[in-house]
């Protein structure tokens, strides 16, 4: 799916010649190899940070991977261990088979990768600075699909854990799903932790942000969809609908399940046939048992 920016939506961070929100000032002059240093002062020694990163640090083998051969995808550095860099080579030879502009890649020791990514992060010797994908708007959405019969979008409400994020990202992407919607409130931003959870899935399925997700829900229907709202107080099983058309899943936070205004732009509310002393799941769980179902269905 070709993504555009929506107009007058989002931040501007993902411009060429935009600066990193929250970037130390004192790294503006330093180039992407690290050279140079504060106005005035010495460059970095052998073994510091390396510089402030341009947009978002992606890491893990997947979620780079998939990063490196997107030709909407622009990157900055490529940070990568003796290991990581072997790892990679697949990509590496499939972006340039496709002609892609790459920067060179810059070996560095495990620990200088600890260093800059969250405590525990499983990095597996690779890191790339790269900019934000080019932002989807719900009105581009519909018109990338007007001409289909059948497409399965999934709809988040103020689903907050990145982690459940991007396992939705990934279970969409393995199923077929043509997009994610969340709200611009209440939901994770693209970090590294949601790109390495998507597993290379933040790459294959656009995550689409709206201001309110029962307008969303409402041009979704005025453009063809069938909103189907997951709680447990649904009257049948996913199973029993048609979901043969275009259908978009719409998934609530944990605990609280769909706020009552979402599930009333719903056109119908079902459930998933769980029991036993676990009568629930996990939302990203859930997602993936909602989009197998809707995948068996259509056979």
């Amino acid at each position: 799916m070709t993504r555009s920016r929506h107009p007058g939506s989002g931040p501007r961070s993902d411009r060429p010649n935009a600066k990193p929100q929250h970037a130390d000032p004192r790294q503006e002059h330093t180039d992407d190899h690290g050279k140079g240093g504060p106005r005035g002062g010495r460059g970095p020694a052998k073994g510091n940070r390396p510089p402030a990163a341009r947009g978002v640090l992606l890491y893990g083998l997947h979620p780079v991977a998939a990063a490196w051969v997107n030709p909407e995808r622009r990157i900055h550095r490529l940070l990568v261990t003796e290991s990581g860099r072997a790892a990679l080579e697949p990509a590496i030879a499939a972006a340039r088979a496709q002609g892609l502009q790459r920067p060179e890649a810059s070996p560095v020791d495990r620990t200088e990768l600890d260093r800059m990514l969250p405590a525990g992060a499983v990095h597996q010797g690779l890191v790339i600075d790269a900019s934000p994908l080019p932002e989807l708007g719900i009105d581009d959405l519909c018109n990338e699909l007007a001409g289909e019969s059948a497409a399965v979008v999934v709809a988040l409400d103020q689903v907050t854990d990145p982690h459940n994020v991007g396992a939705i990202l990934r279970s969409a992407a393995a199923f077929g799903a043509r997009a994610v919607v969340v709200t611009e409130r209440h939901a994770p931003e693209t970090t590294g932790v949601l790109a390495k959870s998507a597993s290379g899935g933040l790459e294959a399925v656009p995550l689409v942000r709206v201001t309110n997700l029962a307008r969303a829900l409402t041009e979704l229907q005025q453009n063809g969809f069938w909103a189907v709202g997951l709680a447990e107080s649904g009257a049948s099983t996913l199973a029993k609908l048609d979901l043969t058309g275009k259908t978009v899943l719409v998934m609530g936070a944990e605990g609280s399940g769909l706020r009552r205004l979402t599930m009333e732009r719903c056109d119908a509310i079902a459930r998933l046939p769980t029991g036993g002393p676990v009568g629930s799941l996990n939302v990203s769980n859930a997602a993936a048992v909602a989009l197998y179902e809707v995948a068996r269905l259509r056979g």
